[in-house]
């Protein structure tokens, strides 16, 4: 093999990617090798800034990104009546309309959200942190209800083909952004002390089952899980049935509570940790 013997400018030596740090050299961290150091990063960065502040207790909670404010909801509504007028017969413009009804249906959920983190702000004195998905809909009322009314409000925002921007209700220096949903849902679970799931799709299923079998098996110690809108959950989800199929037991049928308001799920996380 023949050998190169002709001597390098030193100065050149400075652009070669050999010679980046390794702390620096974002090519190289990006390597799927390099996929393990990642993910170690994404568990280490929130635990440094939530230990800096003492955060240790939250009160998690999530559902729908598309659910928005009852004003809101209806001008999409009319919208969605307007185009389908020009397109009666459009398949599309009639399932938008659809779509639309039903997360007018559903927006009042948005207020209960916000209600819900203020009572946990106000009636728990600051002891616990509210926690969401850091992005719009359900996640931005609860963040907003806290924030609101001073307390601390944490955003677990996550990347998605279609860039999801954190909502303006997070604390500063709270809003964290992952590329891992299970280390995302890791810093969702390992402090929180209640969890509220609101309506929603795939993503609240996602993280509301993950909970539910941490709990089962032990993983996690036994916290309050409550689902919030009686007429949804009771027609999106039948936990009886899965008990009456063997699938599941009794008792882990009523690991869910099923209510409708702010109060009602305050009062269960007030009665489970003796808060007056």
């Amino acid at each position: 093999m023949k050998k190169n013997t002709k001597v390098r400018n030193v100065a050149a030596v400075d652009h070669d990617s050999s010679y980046i740090r390794a702390y620096e050299d974002i090519e190289l961290l990006n390597k799927a090798t390099l996929r393990p150091v990642r993910i170690q990063l994404e568990v280490l960065k929130p635990e440094l800034y939530l230990k800096a502040l003492n955060i240790t207790q939250t009160i998690v909670c999530f559902g729908s990104a598309r659910i928005r404010p009852e004003k809101e909801a209806k001008a999409l509504v009319a919208a969605a009546k307007k185009e389908l007028a020009k397109k009666p017969k459009s398949k599309v413009l009639q399932t938008k309309l659809t779509e639309a009804e039903g997360l007018l249906s559903l927006s009042k959920y948005y207020e209960v959200g916000r209600e819900f983190a203020k009572l946990v702000v106000k009636k728990g004195k600051n002891r616990f942190a509210v926690v969401t998905g850091g992005g719009p809909g359900i996640m931005e009322a609860a963040n907003r209800g806290a924030f609101e009314n001073g307390g601390t409000s944490i955003g677990f925002n996550i990347t998605l083909p279609h860039e999801q921007r954190p909502n303006p209700y997070i604390t500063k220096n709270l809003a964290f952004l992952f590329h891992y949903f299970a280390i995302r849902k890791l810093h969702l679970v390992m402090r929180s002390k209640a969890i509220l799931g609101f309506p929603g799709g795939f993503g609240t299923f996602d993280e509301l089952f993950e909970i539910l079998t941490l709990i089962q098996t032990y993983k996690k110690e036994e916290i309050p899980v409550i689902l919030v809108g009686k007429e949804f959950w009771s027609k999106v989800v039948n936990f009886e049935a899965l008990a009456a199929y063997g699938v599941i037991n009794k008792a882990d049928a009523k690991m869910c509570h099923i209510v409708d308001t702010a109060e009602e799920a305050w009062a269960i996380i007030a009665d489970f940790y003796g808060i007056k």
